[in-house]
């Protein structure tokens, strides 16, 4: 059986690596990654290339015969572009169109949302959503949760989880009784390769899942496997949304401030995950998604528990600040 064409955008950061490490894993997909020509010298690029992969160089901004030449033949384009780039994926796509791609997975990989004023960023990726489906442009949208790597409680007596840490987890928010979807980064990749193989999963979205665990039970489980009591901060639902309100604020004033974009983003994030409980398998299925987990019976995700069994073996790598 021919091997599917994949084009991979993207893949130089912590999602695309992922998704470049699961594609290549399974062995089904002949895979293509997409870079900009000011990334095409890079050493991760070069790596890349390095591994038998074929380096495709475009600016995704420029003409639109250019991106449908390149996606001539691909059967799925694979989109993991930055946070602050996820309109330009609508210039990819209309050439996707063009081009007779199968499938066009944009830029999801995020926790389950609403659309509408709930969270800046996931607004941004519906714009993209809504596009494609008025080019009819067969599509897969993959929502992943929160990532154990950003999750974990981090701050021990010890400081043995400083080497994965990229920002310090100290803080329950409310009473930190709210569930969420999480999962391994690592599992990321893996996920998608089943994904995109599969006719039902066409014209859909989907959720991937590990684990559905509260702030609670992952400092818990921290306790549990390490022996020590991670340090905790409360922060009421109130401060939550006062802190949400005051990103919004700062960042409509001066929208071109990468810091407040970031802090605007955060706050999005808190807000939707542990005011609002948007991050849970009952309401994805409500929006209509479906269950990675009953799609792929025989997927073994790796837990949260094994996950922090990893930290503290120092199996894990932290991941590079990319989510902007």
């Amino acid at each position: 059986m021919a091997k599917q064409r994949v084009l991979l955008l993207g893949a130089t950061g912590n999602t695309g690596e992922s998704i470049l490490n699961g594609l290549l894993e399974h062995g089904g997909y002949e895979v293509q990654i997409l870079v900009r020509p000011s990334s095409a010298e890079k050493p991760e690029v070069k790596k890349i290339a390095e591994r038998g992969v074929k380096v495709v160089i475009a600016d995704i901004n420029g003409p639109v015969e250019e991106l449908v030449s390149i996606q001539k033949g691909v059967d799925v384009t694979i989109s993991a572009i930055d946070a602050r780039s996820q309109l330009a994926q609508m210039n990819l796509a209309t050439a996707a169109k063009k081009a007779g791609v199968k499938r066009f997975v944009p830029c999801a990989w995020t926790t389950v949302a609403p659309a509408g004023g709930v969270m800046l960023l996931r607004d941004d990726k519906e714009e993209v959503y809504n596009h494609i489906k008025r080019l009819y442009l067969p599509y897969t949208i993959i929502d992943v949760g929160f990532w154990h790597q950003i999750s974990f409680a981090s701050v021990l007596p010890s400081r043995r989880f400083d080497y994965a840490t990229i920002m310090p987890q100290s803080t329950i928010h409310g009473d930190g009784e709210q569930p969420n979807i999480i999962g391994d980064l690592r599992d990321l990749g893996r996920w998608t390769a089943r994904i995109v193989e599969d006719e039902r999963t066409l014209n859909k979205y989907v959720f991937t899942c590990s684990d559905v665990l509260s702030e609670n039970q992952i400092y818990s489980i921290v306790e549990e496997v390490t022996g020590e009591k991670p340090e905790r901060k409360q922060v009421s639902c109130e401060e939550v949304e006062a802190v949400r309100n005051e990103a919004r604020i700062k960042d409509e004033k001066e929208p071109d401030s990468f810091m407040n974009r970031v802090m605007r983003v955060e706050a999005d994030y808190k807000y939707s995950k542990y005011v609002r409980g948007d991050n849970q398998p009952e309401y994805a299925k409500y929006l209509g998604y479906l269950d990675a987990r009953e799609l792929y019976p025989d997927f073994r995700p790796i837990t949260f528990r094994a996950f922090v069994k990893d930290l503290l073996d120092g199996k894990i790598v932290k991941p590079h600040y990319d989510f902007m």
